[in-house]
């Protein structure tokens, strides 16, 4: 068995890391995390941690979920692998695609398999210019997403997202459009005094100038996530979506919801979709539906689009090895069957006001200018002033000093800035959510603390 030191050495000579500064984590030293047991994820050191971001968004139903260990062993002596190229298909393609249909909204009743979120954005992007094409308007090619939005780290899905510091790093590609995130809590300007619906409404009709300026003859689809996740939790009013849908139907522009975080889930029901009530052209998922088990992506169809899809003659000239992996959907499926047992209603029945109860109390501490919640998610804004809502200097300095003190606390809190975001377990009770935010009280302290120094 390696010591702490020898895993931390090796990977800092052989390791880069995703979003992370490899010069930083090499003279720290890598977070080991050696195992992880229900809701806990446990350090090579002995330090055991209350995973507030079910992994990266994923692990809704905790680590241990033998059912779904169960089926993938199962699957592995049954067919490791097929691919779903030339007309092939395997049973667990065929089951999950039925099975993720009958819980998705009534109009989406076909499922394209990827491995990730961002192969899944891809994957859409090129059945918008498909569906065009057919429809017989190939100059609709405009694309429309949001400023702050994540859709992924590939280079179609980073150019959907409107994060400036990753398009810093790569040439976005073109054609692709974004507009004013519904961030209430950060409107500045004419907008910093604006009441919350109004500014929704405001947030929202940036999508109608936009199509306008574009031409809407030359818009093609507007990609969103129903709540901003890796961008800081970003509830949007409620009065932004019901306008968003009316303006795509009113222009004909096709709605993506990307749905990778908020799938099979965390807003008490199976797709943030259903929760918003809208009919989008596709929801993108992944992440959740195999409780990130097994790596599983895909994007639903919308029964519109499908028929412009399978109108065209030709092949549909797209697809990955990996497409419905007979392993990922087995999880998929044992992950699915144990959500429909009452996770996900008791997130809407129960755990939803349970979080409100005590996630929302945290805005009394003095560091924070707001906290807010829907459904298993939950964010809190760090101010130096509560009133001006000033943020302390050092473009995110507070964030990561409060996510430090959070692992300190023994809770896995990310930060996005100055914003903390939590993302727990669907498996957490009562005692458990007032245990976490307790531990982020004083991970609160913790940073007020060092701050003041």
């Amino acid at each position: 068995m390696k010591t702490l030191q020898q895993w931390q050495t090796a990977d800092a000579a052989h390791h880069l890391h995703p979003f992370t500064n490899q010069a930083d984590i090499n003279r720290q030293g890598s977070r080991v995390i050696s195992h992880a047991q229900g809701a806990y994820i446990f350090e090579a050191n002995g330090h055991r941690l209350l995973d507030g971001m079910s992994g990266l968004w994923c692990c809704n139903l905790g680590y241990s979920q033998p059912r779904i260990n169960q089926a993938i062993a199962a699957q592995l002596e049954e067919l490791p692998y097929y691919n779903t190229f030339f007309q092939c298909t395997h049973p667990r393609a065929t089951e999950l695609a039925q099975a993720i249909c009958n819980k998705a909204p009534a109009h989406l009743n076909r499922v394209f398999f990827t491995n990730s979120g961002s192969e899944a954005n891809d994957s859409v992007l090129r059945f918008v210019h498909r569906y065009w094409d057919a429809r017989g308007k190939p100059q609709r090619k405009a694309i429309i997403a949001r400023e702050n939005a994540y859709h992924g780290s590939t280079i179609a899905g980073a150019s959907l997202g409107g994060m400036g510091f990753m398009h810093e790093q790569f040439e976005p590609l073109r054609g692709i459009h974004h507009i004013p995130q519904p961030y209430w809590f950060g409107a500045k300007g004419d907008n910093a005094d604006m009441d919350e619906q109004d500014f929704g409404l405001w947030a929202a009709n940036q999508l109608e100038n936009k199509i306008l300026a574009l031409g809407p003859d030359n818009v093609a689809a507007f990609f969103a996530e129903p709540i901003q996740g890796a961008g800081g939790v970003i509830i949007p009013p409620d009065s932004y979506w019901p306008r968003i849908q009316e303006i795509c139907r009113q222009y004909d522009v096709l709605l993506v919801v990307d749905e990778v975080i908020f799938g099979f889930g965390r807003t008490g029901e199976w797709f943030a979709s259903q929760f918003y009530q809208l009919e989008p052209d596709f929801i993108v998922f992944a992440k959740g539906v195999t409780n990130g088990f097994v790596p599983l992506g895909g994007v639903l169809v919308s029964d519109r689009v499908s028929e412009a899809l399978l109108s065209h003659t030709n092949d549909l000239a797209h697809g990955f090895t990996y497409s419905g992996h007979p392993v990922a959907c087995a999880a998929a499926l044992a992950t699915l069957d144990i959500l429909a047992e009452g996770p996900i209603s008791r997130i809407k029945n129960e755990l939803s006001q349970t979080m409100r109860d005590y996630w929302l109390p945290l805005a009394d501490h003095p560091l924070v200018g707001q906290a807010r919640c829907k459904g298993l998610v939950g964010a809190l804004e760090l101010v130096k002033d509560k009133a001006s809502k000033q943020r302390f200097a050092g473009n995110g300095h507070a964030g990561t000093v409060c996510r430090n003190m959070s692992l300190q606390a023994g809770l896995v809190m990310r930060a996005t800035g100055d914003t903390m975001i939590i993302a727990p377990p669907f498996i957490l009770d009562r005692n458990e959510i007032k245990d976490l935010t307790e531990r982020a009280w004083q991970a609160l302290d913790l940073t007020q603390a060092q701050l003041q120094q």
